[in-house]
């Protein structure tokens, strides 16, 4: 390891974080030249070919408060994740006896979760923490609750959903940086998604849940957006009106047509077909 290499015969006070060198513990996550990555995984080759230089800079990964050098504080993400209770409520017919199995269709549901390693890639290169770290978790977070969540012998779904909820779950920009950046091919945002679906099958409800849902209705109703029913549905009526100058300029530039309030959209041709799928999409979900 390069840093290692460094820190024995360069600069003995170079502080950073390493333990497996195996891509297990996840501690030595670092950015190299701008993306998050394993440190034990970045072979020095590999990265001046793919950059097309010989120099390479290394920092501490991003959306963190840095202690010292490469360090990160991981304290508070750490309380972050308490939050989603990253742990299984097991349901009463277990017991010390019967153990808590479980058929492979059900462990293949979440199998890919329990890969997380907690390295923090993905927290690095969030757009959505970067914009605002106070009203949204680590994306790592939402994976855990969503393991949890899939778990067909947690006993109370809900005790993982309900929280993520109530910490912007909605929040998501849909960057997808969590995906591409995480080394071990996880999908946090998939994991998001899916939370949104058991929250809003749950009836919890929020300006993204009446969102999703008011968004739905109108593709199975005519295929096309209503856009005036549309923040009256998610926002309700009191708040769109605080929003009736910016009204007035999308309807001068031709962006809205208040008469749809009244008369709404025709079907578009096709329609059927339109709520075929989402019969399917559906049905896939549940």
């Amino acid at each position: 390891m390069g840093l290692t290499k460094i820190k024995d015969t360069l600069d003995p006070t170079l502080t950073f974080v390493a333990a497996c060198r195996s891509a297990v513990c996840g501690a030595c996550s670092v950015k190299v030249n701008g993306q998050a990555m394993l440190g034990c995984e970045a072979k020095i080759d590999e990265i001046t070919e793919r950059f097309g230089s010989d120099e390479i800079t290394v920092a501490p990964i991003g959306n963190f408060d840095v202690i010292r050098d490469l360090v990160v504080d991981w304290e508070a993400k750490v309380s972050r994740l308490k939050e989603v209770a990253p742990w299984i409520f097991v349901k009463p017919e277990f017991t010390t006896k019967t153990g808590t199995r479980q058929s492979a269709a059900d462990f293949k549901k979440f199998v890919m979760n329990t890969e997380c390693i907690l390295c923090g890639c993905c927290a690095s290169e969030c757009n959505k923490l970067s914009a605002n770290r106070e009203d949204f978790l680590d994306p790592y977070v939402y994976t855990k609750a969503n393991r949890f969540v899939m778990d067909s012998r947690d006993v109370s779904p809900m005790a993982h959903t309900t929280p993520a909820f109530n910490h912007g779950l909605w929040k998501c920009v849909h960057c997808m940086n969590c995906i591409t950046r995480c080394p071990k091919h996880l999908k946090p945002e998939k994991d998001i998604s899916n939370l949104r679906r058991v929250a809003t099958q749950a009836g919890l409800s929020n300006k993204g849940t009446r969102h999703a849902i008011a968004f739905k209705q109108d593709l199975l109703k005519t295929g096309r957006l209503n856009e005036v029913t549309m923040s009256l549905k998610t926002d309700g009526l009191l708040d769109s009106a605080k929003q009736g100058l910016y009204a007035l300029r999308l309807w001068k530039h031709g962006k809205i047509n208040p008469f749809e309030l009244v008369v709404p959209h025709k079907p578009v041709n096709g329609i059927e077909g339109v709520r075929t799928i989402g019969r399917a999409v559906e049905e896939a979900g549940k």
